[in-house]
């Protein structure tokens, strides 16, 4: 199996595999000379972690097989469109969200018809970071003051929330987040605890469907419980393995068993192999 990873930590291990015939290629070059890496890309089984501004022309330029998967990537890419994404299919299972311009009209709107407190955030942040515990004024207030586009969410009744890690079609990873002494925040980076114990079936069903439905195969999900129902916060794609049993090899495991029950050729496009070859050879 050729593969091509352009994430050398996301993959560490693979190239141990007698199986595996892995080239690491990093995003640097192939922006400097992409020409270089044509043949390369066009003829690897799987082509691992890219960068998001790499997507086009490796799936519809090289008409490459990309993990994680392109719905991976693009839903996950903005945390606004997850929410839209969620809104639509798991209505019941989101929070109430409240997503539009950023114009003092809109920021007085939602001011006026939120009880606080409530959660304010930016589209593209991780680890706990770009997300606010909004409950005064001027704490809303600056918020506005940096963010493109009004993104806010009703705080639930929770104390801890679940991250549960997906590879492939399969769970594994799950544990309780609770909530740090310092802050409101849950994640792990931000001083919060893990707690292995009576992860809820519900919660893994859902994310399961939720992956299923809409083709994520490599993400880090973040769900929270309010009695015996799941909500919805974010998924991440590129997820820490601090609270993960195993840490990266679990994860660099999954990936592989995937890689091989998946090794079919499932291509974005039909190749038209032998114009693609023409217009190299015409250049």
């Amino acid at each position: 199996m050729k593969v091509v990873s352009f994430n050398l930590f996301r993959t560490l291990g693979l190239e141990s595999n007698k199986e595996v015939d892995l080239a690491y290629v990093k995003p640097e070059a192939y922006e400097a000379n992409p020409d270089r890496f044509f043949s390369l890309l066009s003829s690897a089984d799987w082509v691992l972690f890219p960068e998001y501004w790499q997507l086009n022309s490796l799936l519809y330029g090289c008409e490459c097989q990309i993990f994680p998967s392109p719905a991976t990537y693009r839903i996950g890419h903005d945390k606004i469109e997850m929410s839209r994404v969620a809104q639509l299919l798991f209505p019941i299972n989101t929070p109430q969200t409240w997503i539009c311009k950023n114009t003092p009209e809109q920021a007085d709107r939602i001011w006026n018809e939120l009880s606080t407190p409530f959660v304010a955030k930016l589209p593209k942040a991780s680890q706990g970071v770009g997300v606010w515990l909004i409950e005064d004024y001027v704490q809303w207030k600056q918020y506005v003051s940096i963010a493109d586009s009004l993104y806010v969410q009703e705080q639930l009744p929770i104390e801890k929330d679940l991250r549960i890690v997906l590879v492939g079609g399969e769970v594994v990873a799950s544990y309780w987040r609770h909530q740090s002494d310092r802050s409101f925040h849950t994640n792990v980076s931000r001083g919060g605890t893990v707690d292995y114990k009576n992860i809820p079936d519900s919660a893994i069903e859902f994310v399961l469907t939720w992956a299923k439905t809409l083709g994520i195969n490599h993400a880090g999900f973040d769900i929270a419980m309010v009695g015996d129902r799941p909500y919805f916060f974010e998924f991440n794609r590129l997820f820490g393995t601090q609270g993960i049993p195993g840490g990266g090899k679990t994860i660099t495991d999954a990936i592989f068993k995937y890689l091989l029950d998946n090794g079919e050729d499932h291509r974005p496009l039909s190749p038209n192999s032998s114009g693609r070859k023409w217009l190299k050879i015409a250049s």
